[in-house]
């Protein structure tokens, strides 16, 4: 069912050059080569990046280019495109996986007293557990739409040899679900910043209510099989916050990172608040808004 006409009519007059699937994967190729430099700028604040540290650095620019590659090849071929695709993304899953184990060994004290390996100011002052996770989310959301479903939102996927999968949901309802999730992280990783200045500034619990909106609102989406135009109307405009609070918060965050007149210190963009940070609203309420597309290919 095509949701954003069901909100907004006049859209089924508006032909886009590629198919929702097609966006979600070309989201997904920005998403891994931007991944890779927010993380080079976090892994700098060090000032020296150890060689595991490297590894999401690299691969998320290879990733991204590998994903593009595979847009091409799926002019001609597409069973190919969608294997290549496919292990891409597996990798991004098990990089994020390994990222977040990595983070949490650095925010625990296995040497500390009982009750005190694991803390709210350790979690708070390491590095974020569950950033990595966004590789490991990337990962899920571009295998979800690799794979082509027939007939739409039928949740019925065409598997290489013309084999079939026939899953519980469709790819709609799991497109709206990966975005709850990955708003959750998003808002968490957000608190656990702005917890680093103690919200000394009240317009910091801005995206810490909007980001829960936004994380409520599509998996309970998720989870109707019928969803009203109302639903859809809360969800759309859920997901049109998400994208203002995050142009908003990284133009804040610029702002922050400035010195007078308006002097750019490179020092500052490092150790700073993180610039790019903010924009991860603004990808969860873009990807949100996808999924709303014709599900047809």
């Amino acid at each position: 069912m095509y949701h954003l006409a069901t909100v907004f009519p006049p859209v089924t007059r508006v032909r886009l050059p590629l198919s929702r699937d097609q966006l979600m994967l070309l989201m997904a190729a920005v998403n891994e080569v931007f991944l890779g430099i927010d993380i080079y700028l976090a892994h700098s604040i060090s000032g020296t990046i150890v060689p595991n540290e490297w590894i999401p650095i690299i691969y998320g620019p290879v990733a991204g280019a590998l994903l593009l590659l595979a847009g091409l090849v799926a002019l001609r071929r597409r069973s190919l495109a969608t294997v290549i695709a496919t292990v891409v993304l597996v990798g991004s899953v098990v990089v994020g996986l390994l990222g977040a184990y990595f983070h949490v060994v650095r925010a625990i004290l296995p040497s500390g007293p009982a009750g005190q390996q694991v803390s709210v100011s350790l979690l708070v002052w390491a590095p974020p557990v569950l950033g990595p996770l966004t590789f490991s989310l990337t990962g899920w959301l571009g295998i979800s739409a690799a794979w082509r479903e027939d007939p739409a939102d039928s949740g019925n996927l065409i598997l290489l040899g013309g084999r079939r999968l026939q899953l519980p949901f469709s790819k709609t309802r799991a497109f709206f679900f990966i975005v709850g999730l990955g708003t959750l992280a998003t808002v968490i990783s957000s608190v656990l910043d702005h917890a680093r200045v103690q919200f000394e500034n009240p317009w910091l619990w801005f995206p810490t209510v909007v980001g829960i909106f936004g994380t409520v609102v599509p998996i309970v989406l998720a989870a109707a099989d019928e969803p009203t135009r109302g639903d859809l109307t809360t969800y759309t405009a859920a997901m049109i916050l998400l994208i203002v609070v995050g142009v908003v918060g990284a133009v804040l965050h610029v702002e922050e990172n400035l010195i007078a007149e308006g002097t750019v210190v490179t020092e500052r963009f490092i150790r700073g608040a993180p610039f790019l940070a903010p924009l991860l609203f603004t990808n969860m309420g873009s990807l949100g808004l996808f999924a709303l597309l014709d599900p047809a290919e």
